[in-house]
């Protein structure tokens, strides 16, 4: 490991940067040194606006993974080597506000019938229950699942903030079925390795999988299920605040999104041109 790279490792642990953020952030920085074959330190505003103009125009990266790439280059620099240049040097792409993918009660049924091991049931009926993130699943611990107080303790949230989610009674049966067969000790949904949690690859290749079975359309993954959860909730009437705490919002401006993917809240809203009062219009055509 060069100096360079175990000074941002120790930059981000600082500053409490998820481990997945820290493993992103030092790919995209590799990746922008085996470009040039020259340490990063030795490469100014020039060569950076030159590897954006590659990845934008030979490599046609999306929106999503400039803005990675330019989140990582901004830690190194402003961050890790304190350089003086003006931060517009390494550009920041427009965010697209895209709407998330979200399945319906029915939709999840299916898909949750698609599921052939016990296991992979109560990950993803744990995931939709509660909210979580593929992440926050893989860190649950044994203890995290308080009967008592029916709910579910979140480690390792966002920002390395840890908070409580729902649990629900029907996911209590299912948890015990799995729990009696597996015989988790410390973590809820061991991996492969002894002493491990599952991964973050192994959910998301069970969900994959799990999706093309149920023979549904949409593209779903981890997420898809976190999203329809909070979507879910809207729709029963359950407040934005009370909506962005469950899923570890740090503000609820991001929470908001869901007010655009839940139907049901515009059920009653009339549209201004069923209030006019217009002549009949059979004949005019």
């Amino acid at each position: 490991m060069t100096p360079l790279r175990q000074r941002m490792i120790q930059e981000m642990r600082f500053r409490n940067l998820a481990p997945s953020t820290q493993q992103i952030y030092v790919g995209c920085v590799a990746k922008f040194a085996r470009h040039f074959m020259r340490s990063p330190a030795e490469l100014g505003p020039d060569d950076i606006r030159e590897y954006f103009r590659h990845v934008t125009e030979e490599l046609k990266l999306g929106n999503g993974r400039r803005i990675t790439i330019a989140c990582a280059l901004r830690f190194l620099y402003f961050k890790t080597l304190k350089v003086d240049w003006s931060i517009e040097h390494i550009p920041l792409a427009k965010e697209e506000k895209k709407l998330p993918v979200v399945l319906s009660p029915a939709e999840i049924e299916q898909f949750f019938a698609a599921l052939l091991s016990l296991k992979h049931r109560a990950m993803f009926m744990t995931i939709y229950s509660a909210g979580l993130r593929v992440s926050e699943l893989t860190h649950l611990q044994v203890q995290d699942i308080d009967r008592e107080r029916m709910a579910i303790h979140v480690r390792c949230g966002k920002g390395a903030k840890d908070r409580y989610s729902l649990l629900s009674p029907r996911l209590i049966p299912l948890l015990d079925a799995y729990c009696e067969a597996a015989r988790p000790t410390t973590w809820l949904f061991p991996g492969a390795k002894a002493g491990r949690p599952v991964t973050s690859y192994c959910v998301i290749k069970a969900c994959t999988r799990a999706a093309k079975r149920s023979g549904l359309r949409k593209r779903i993954t981890p997420h898809t299920l976190r999203h329809s959860f909070a979507t879910h909730l809207l729709e029963a009437g359950v407040d934005l605040r009370s909506i962005q705490v469950l899923l570890g919002h740090r503000s609820i401006r991001t929470t908001t999104c869901y007010l655009h993917v839940a139907p049901s809240i515009h059920a009653g809203v009339v549209s201004p041109l069923d209030m006019l009062s217009l002549p009949a219009t059979d004949d005019e055509l």
